[in-house]
C-alpha cells in the first residue's frame, strides 16, 4: 500500500533508528535518550563505561517489557555478595527487617555509585555507620583514630578497618574480626605492622608483647575470658595514655585492671604491661633473663659433653672387655659384680613410691606447661581438639602442681620421722670429693686423661641431680603459687614480682626438662652399663657394676696386687680410712644390708617355701 503522506513519518525516523534490532538480536537502544538523569550520573560512578544491559538483563525493548526483575549485584559481585549473606545486616535483612542495610543502604544508587577505594568515600565511612550505630560513632570521633581520620591521616582506620565491609559480624562468632581470640590480629593489622610504627611513631612491639604475656598466651590457648586489646583500651572510645579519661592513664589502671583484679594497684604502682627483651622490660626481669640464657646452655652442653664423652667411653671399654674375656681363661676374667646379685639395695620401697609421684607429676607439669607456652604445637593438639580444651589444662596442671608439692612434703615428714631413710638420704650429702671427682670424671671422658678416675657409689652424679631437684621443686612451687594467686599478689605486691615469677618458673621449666632428658635419662637408660634401663626405680636394686679390674691404661700382670687406698676409693670409700676402721658409708651400707636381710626374713616368715614345712616335718 502506498503512503499518502510520506514527510509525516519523518520526525519519529531517529526513535525507528536506535529501536532497530541488531544482527546479533540485541538492540542499540541508548537509554539516556529518556533516563537522562541516570546517565549523566552514571558517566561519574563507579560503574562509568558500562553497558546499562549488563545490570538490566532482559530489557531488549521499547516499551520496556513488565514484570522485570530488578538488577542485581551478586551478578558481579559474587564475593561481596556472599559475605554480604552471612553478615549480620544480611541475616536481619533476610529475616524480615527491611531496616537492615543492603548494597543500596551503603553505597547509594547504582547510577551514582562512588568509588570506594578514595579518600573522600573512606572518611564518609564512619559518619555513614553512624546513621544507625549512633553511640560508637560518637566514640569514635572522639578518639584518636576519629581525630586521625578529621586531620587528613589517610591510613586511619575506620569502621571497615576493623569489621570489614561486607562480612560484618557479631563479637560472638568465632570467625568475627572482633571475636576476642581475633582481635589482637585485628589491632596488629596496624600496631604489629613496622613501617606504619615508624611513619607515625607508633610505640613499637605492642602486638609482639602482648603475645609473649601471660595474657596472650591465655588468650591464644583459648581462653576467652583473658584480657585483650579492647579490654584495657576500650573498643571506640581509645584514647591516648596522657588524655585523662583514657582507661590506660596511670591514674585509672587501678579501675582497668581491678575490673579482672580486684584491688590491683591500690599499694603499689601498675608497672608497664607491654614488655619487649631488651628493650623496656625492668631490670630485675632482665637479669633473671639474661642469667638464664647464660646458665641453660653452659649447664645442659657440660652435661651433654660428660654424657657423650662417658658414653663413648664405656662403649670402647666393654668392648675391649669382651675380646679380652674371650681370651682369658675363666679363672682369670676381671670380676664384675653387679649390686642386684650382692642384694644391695639403691631405693628403698617407700622411696619408690616418692619417686612414681614425682615422675608422674613433673611429667605431666612440663606437658601441660609448655602447652600453655606453644598453645599451636603438636603436643598441644589434645587440649586444642577438646571443648573448653584451655580450662581442663589449667585443671590438670594445677591439681598435678598440688601432688608435686605433696611429694616434696611427704618426702620431708618421711625424713623427719624414719631414721632409716634419714641414713639412706645422708648419702646424698655433698662433700669435699666431690667436685674433684666431677672434675676428674669430666676430663676422663672428654679424653684428656688416661685414667679412670674412681667415682663413689652416690656419686657427684646423683648428688648434683638430687639436690638441683630440691632447688627447683621450691622455685617452681613459689613462683607457680604466685601465678595461681595472681589476684591476691597484685593486692600485696606490686607487678613486677608477677613477671619475675613467670619469667623464673618458664625458665626453670625449660633448665628441668632439658636436665632430666640428658642427664637423668643416660643414667638409668642410655649408659651402657644399665641399657635398656637400671630397674632401680621399680625393684630397688641397680644393676650397675661395681668394678675390681683394672683401669684403662693399665697392663694386668700375674694376680691383682693387694687393694690400694686408689682402689678402695673408686669402690666408693674414702682413701685416707684408717685400716679395720668402717667408713661411713660402708657403714651405711652394712646396716642397709641388715635391714634388707630383716625384710627377706619377715617376708620368708609370712610366705614359707613349699618344701619348708615338709622338710621341718621330716626332721
Amino acid at each position: 500500500m502506498r503512503l499518502r503522506r510520506p514527510c509525516a513519518a519523518l520526525p519519529f525516523f531517529p526513535l525507528l533508528l536506535v529501536l532497530t534490532p541488531s544482527a546479533n538480536g540485541a538492540t542499540t537502544l541508548d537509554c539516556a535518550t529518556c533516563h537522562v538523569q541516570e546517565g549523566q550520573a552514571l558517566k561519574t560512578s563507579a560503574h562509568a563505561g558500562m553497558k546499562c544491559a549488563t545490570c538490566h538483563v532482559g530489557i531488549t525493548t521499547f516499551p520496556h517489557p513488565s514484570g522485570v526483575s530488578l538488577p542485581k549485584c551478586s551478578r558481579c559481585h559474587q564475593l561481596e555478595a556472599t559475605e554480604w549473606v552471612h553478615s549480620i545486616h544480611g541475616v536481619e535483612f533476610n529475616a524480615g527487617n527491611k531496616a537492615a542495610p543492603n548494597c543500596q543502604v551503603c553505597h547509594g544508587d547504582a547510577h551514582h555509585l562512588s568509588v570506594t577505594k578514595t579518600w573522600a568515600f573512606k572518611k564518609s565511612i564512619p559518619q555513614l555507620c553512624g546513621a544507625c550505630h549512633v553511640k560508637p560513632f560518637t566514640n569514635y570521633k572522639a578518639s584518636v583514630h576519629g581525630q586521625a581520620v578529621l586531620r587528613g591521616v589517610t591510613q586511619a582506620p575506620t569502621c571497615t578497618s576493623c569489621h570489614t565491609a561486607h562480612l560484618i559480624q557479631p563479637p560472638t562468632v568465632p570467625t568475627s574480626t572482633v571475636y576476642p581470640t581475633q582481635i589482637p590480629n585485628t589491632c596488629g593489622k596496624c600496631h604489629g605492622d613496622v613501617m606504619m610504627e615508624r611513619e607515625f611513631n607508633i610505640p613499637r612491639g605492642r602486638l609482639t608483647s602482648y603475645q609473649a604475656s601471660f595474657h596472650g598466651l591465655a588468650l591464644r590457648e583459648g581462653n576467652l575470658t583473658a584480657a585483650n586489646c579492647a579490654s584495657c583500651h576500650g573498643i571506640h572510645l581509645i584514647l591516648a595514655a596522657s588524655n585523662p579519661h583514657s582507661t590506660i592513664n596511670p591514674r585509672n589502671l587501678p579501675k582497668t585492671c581491678g575490673k579482672c583484679h580486684s584491688d590491683a594497684g591500690i599499694r603499689f604502682a601498675i608497672t608497664p604491661v607491654h614488655v619487649l627483651p631488651g628493650m623496656n622490660e625492668p631490670l630485675s626481669v632482665s637479669w633473671v633473663r639474661g642469667f638464664y640464657l647464660v646458665i641453660i646452655p653452659l649447664v645442659v652442653g657440660l652435661m651433654f659433653a660428660h654424657n657423650l664423652g662417658d658414653w663413648i667411653r664405656k662403649l670402647i671399654n666393654l668392648r675391649m672387655q669382651e675380646i679380652r674375656q674371650a681370651s682369658l681363661p675363666l679363672i682369670g676374667r676381671p670380676l664384675v659384680r653387679r649390686r642386684e646379685e650382692a642384694g644391695a639395695t639403691r631405693m628403698y620401697r617407700f622411696e619408690r613410691l616418692q619417686h612414681h609421684l614425682l615422675w608422674v607429676s613433673f611429667l605431666i607439669l612440663a606437658w601441660t606447661g609448655f602447652c600453655f607456652h606453644w598453645p599451636h604445637a603438636l603436643f598441644a593438639a589434645p587440649f586444642n581438639n577438646a571443648v573448653w580444651g584451655w580450662r581442663v589444662r589449667g585443671d590438670i596442671h594445677r591439681i598435678f602442681a598440688m601432688i608435686f608439692m605433696a611429694t616434696g612434703a611427704i618426702h620431708i615428714i618421711s625424713l623427719i620421722q624414719s631414721p632409716k631413710l634419714r641414713r639412706h638420704w645422708k648419702l646424698l650429702w655433698p662433700e669435699n670429693h666431690d667436685v674433684q671427682e666431677a672434675i676428674s670424671n669430666l676430663a676422663y671422658n672428654l679424653g684428656l686423661r688416661r685414667e679412670r678416675p674412681p667415682r663413689s657409689i652416690h656419686s657427684y652424679v646423683e648428688k648434683a641431680e638430687y639436690w638441683a631437684l630440691v632447688w627447683g621443686a621450691v622455685l617452681m612451687s613459689l613462683t607457680g603459687l604466685m601465678l595461681w594467686g595472681r589476684n591476691w599478689v597484685l593486692r600485696l605486691l606490686p607487678m613486677l614480682s608477677l613477671q619475675l615469677a613467670s619469667s623464673i618458673h618458664f625458665f626453670e621449666a625449660v633448665l628441668a626438662t632439658l636436665a632430666i632428658l640428658i642427664w637423668h635419662f643416660y643414667s638409668v637408660i642410655f649408659d651402657p652399663e644399665v641399657y635398656p634401663m637400671d630397674p632401680a626405680w621399680l625393684t630397688g636394686r641397680s644393676v650397675k657394676p661395681e668394678r675390681s679390674e683394672p683401669g684403662e691404661g693399665q697392663e694386668e700382670a700375674g694376680p691383682a696386687p693387694p687393694a690400694s687406698p686408689g682402689a678402695i676409693a673408686e669402690s666408693g670409700e674414702l682413701q685416707n680410712q684408717a685400716p679395720g676402721v668402717a667408713s661411713p658409708a660402708e657403714t651405711t651400707r652394712q646396716e642397709e644390708e641388715k635391714e634388707e636381710a630383716k625384710e627377706r626374713g619377715a617376708d620368708k616368715a609370712h610366705h614359707p617355701a613349699p618344701g619348708d614345712g615338709q622338710g621341718r616335718k621330716n626332721g
